[in-house]
């Protein structure tokens, strides 16, 4: 059997894999017991100790697919909200009021999907949408932030009304999320699934201070959620926004009416 050109490079990539793993795997442990502290117990660059590790292994996910020859997103083709936010990162900017004049809030808890229609639920909550914040790279795709190369984190940005306060929404993060979880939710691992708050003004960032503090009194773990001023939000392809209530994987939707109480089933 004739072997490609590539094949001593897919050798040498299978059997760096492993070794690469427990690289990311060992460093990512650190990030826990370095407990760095802050407003809250995990920093961005700690939280970040993976990153040399998750080039290599996106060079290994290059060899053998995941993404890299993934679209970019057009933004101006996305539906509202998400076209707006879209907007706003090409120009660079962390607005904190819409152009209709709501208030703007973004949280990560792990996989966008439940998380968005939680908050779709809020009272108050005027939209929502799922994209990607804090990272390192412009225009990054659902691909490459789930190879965990490009430093973001899956998160929601809500805009929400006056009937809304910002402590509601925060009770909505504390319900929904386990906050000494370092760089995951459930199931799912990696720092593209690390949750965090992140504020849009200085009224919000001093509400979620006083609120991590509490929250510290109620876990015997420390806080892990990442609780930073808010940086570009990149909107996600147009099939996350209102992925469960659209009907998720199974194409069973979930109620987003304000006040419903069902269990989100987080895949559909």
């Amino acid at each position: 059997m004739k072997l490609s050109r590539a094949a001593p490079l897919v050798v040498a990539a299978l059997a760096a894999a492993p070794a690469l793993c427990f690289q990311a795997s060992f460093l990512q442990r650190a990030a826990v017991s370095s407990n760095v502290s802050s407003s809250s117990s995990l920093s961005r660059p700690a939280a970040r100790l993976v990153s040399t590790s998750r080039s290599r292994l996106n060079l290994f996910g290059g060899i053998f697919g995941g993404g890299a020859a993934e679209q970019k997103i057009v933004y101006e083709l996305l539906k509202e909200p998400a076209k707006e936010m879209g907007e706003a990162a090409l120009a660079g900017e962390v607005p904190s009021v819409s152009k209709k004049g709501y208030s703007i809030a973004t949280f990560a808890g792990g996989c966008f999907w439940g998380l968005e229609l939680a908050y779709q639920r809020v009272p108050g909550v005027v939209d929502t949408a799922v994209g990607y914040c804090c990272g390192d790279d412009d225009q990054p795709t659902y691909g490459a932030v789930c190879s965990g190369s490009t430093g973001h984190t899956e998160a929601v940005q809500v805009y929400y009304d006056e009937t809304c306060k910002y402590e509601d929404l925060l009770d909505c993060f504390f319900q929904r999320v386990d906050p000494t979880t370092v760089n995951g939710q459930g199931n799912d691992r990696g720092t593209q699934y690390r949750t965090g708050v992140y504020t849009h003004t200085e009224e919000q960032m001093a509400a979620a201070t006083e609120r991590f503090e509490r929250e510290k009194g109620n876990f015997r773990r420390p806080i892990a959620s990442e609780l930073l001023k808010a940086e570009v939000f990149w909107p996600a392809e147009d099939y996350h926004q209102h992925y469960l209530e659209k009907g998720g994987r199974f194409n069973s939707p979930q109620s987003a009416e304000k006040g419903a109480t069902d269990t989100i089933r987080c895949y559909g």
